[in-house]
């Protein structure tokens, strides 16, 4: 899909970790150019630069681009959403705040592509992982009507920590996986930190993420669930228990899993299935879709943090250490990158879904 004229973008919630990765992947994007960047009224007002200062944490530099963009009141809906056709949200605030802001952008008819988590079960709101259930985009025509937009809408990302084992589980799903046991063992950038920021996580985990267990055992079940009567409704099962843990990595989730199958496969049949397992954005070819979504990793040391992080620019999955089990069927490890397949690249590739599908389109002037 050729793009005759880049769309306009904003970034609400800039000057944080998310903001600023989002900003950061954004840079020489082929479809989209960030014009705008919206934060707290604390920044409005200085340039971007100055708003973040020494808070720059991607290890890339700040673009030029958006050095000198002065940080607009994120508050200041109708004046941020004139300039854009649509936006990206990484908002620090309460749900109910977000969820209000969100849907005040929506209803300026400037679609929100949200890495928050307020939405994630409005039951009209699509929660996707663009290769797992792009379908989940339909229900977008019911939300325009609540909304009463023509069309703004929200449609957000799930969380990063079930990037790791929720692809796999979808590739396995002819096998009929009935139970999992998943510990995540979780980077602190998800917690928008650095080691700087963090001194105490250095040589330190912290067996409590708050929300984190709930959000990994339930999330997965809305994005395997079916829209019915206009609201999406969870799948059952598989039935999932988790426990995350925070880590001192910088980036990178890791899970250790285990799998019950109604159907027992082969684990040549399981990698085989991983390895060959393709959503909508490899057939569309996206510019940020990974071509290999799920790598296999054959060593025993492996996936590794330092080492397998980055596999398709963070964008794909590493899986390692796949055997029998001697309680469940088969156990596993995951690695997926938390801020960028987890949180911003995540919603890059959802919006260039949505711009290919024709959901998000210039706004007539």
């Amino acid at each position: 899909m050729e793009m005759k004229k880049k769309l306009k973008v904003g970034v609400l919630g800039a000057t944080g970790m998310v903001g600023q990765r989002f900003i950061a992947l954004l840079e020489n994007h082929p479809w989209y150019e960030v014009v705008t960047v919206a934060a707290s009224p604390r920044s409005a007002g200085k340039t971007y630069e100055e708003a973040v200062g020494g808070r720059w944490k991607m290890t890339t530099p700040m673009p030029e681009a958006v050095k000198r963009l002065t940080v607009m009141n994120v508050n200041e809906i109708e004046k941020v959403a004139s300039g854009v056709d649509f936006v990206f949200s990484a908002v620090d605030m309460t749900k109910e705040e977000i969820k209000a802001i969100e849907d005040d952008y929506a209803r300026t008819e400037t679609p929100v592509v949200s890495n928050n988590s307020a939405h994630r079960w409005t039951p009209d709101v699509p929660m996707v992982v663009p290769e797992i259930n792009p379908e989940h985009f339909k229900v977008i025509e019911f939300q325009k009507k609540r909304l009463g937009t023509k069309h703004g809408f929200v449609a957000v990302k799930p969380n990063c920590s079930i990037q790791s084992y929720a692809p796999v589980l979808t590739a396995w799903k002819e096998f009929e996986p009935c139970q999992v046991v998943a510990t995540t063992y979780q980077a602190i950038s998800g917690a928008g930190k650095t080691f700087k920021d963090w001194p105490e996580m250095e040589g330190n985990l912290i067996p409590y993420i708050g929300g984190e267990e709930e959000k990994s055992e339930q999330e997965p079940l809305r994005l395997w669930g079916t829209i019915e009567d206009g609201v999406i409704v969870k799948a059952s099962q598989p039935v999932i228990t988790c426990q995350c843990i925070r880590v001192p990595v910088l980036n990178g989730h890791t899970a250790a899993v285990f799998v019950k199958f109604r159907k027992k496969p082969s684990r040549e049949q399981l990698i085989e299935k991983l390895r060959q397992f393709r959503g909508l954005p490899q057939e569309l070819e996206l510019p940020s879709a990974p071509r290999q979504f799920i790598q296999y990793l054959e060593e025993d040391n492996r996936p590794q943090v330092s080492l397998d992080v980055d596999f398709e620019n963070g964008m794909g999955i590493s899986i390692g250490r796949l055997r029998e089990d001697t309680i469940y069927d088969y156990k596993f490890v995951g690695l997926s990158h938390n801020t960028v397949r987890g949180a911003a690249g995540g919603a890059i590739l959802c919006a260039e879904l949505l711009t290919a599908q024709g959901y998000i389109r210039e706004k007539q002037a």
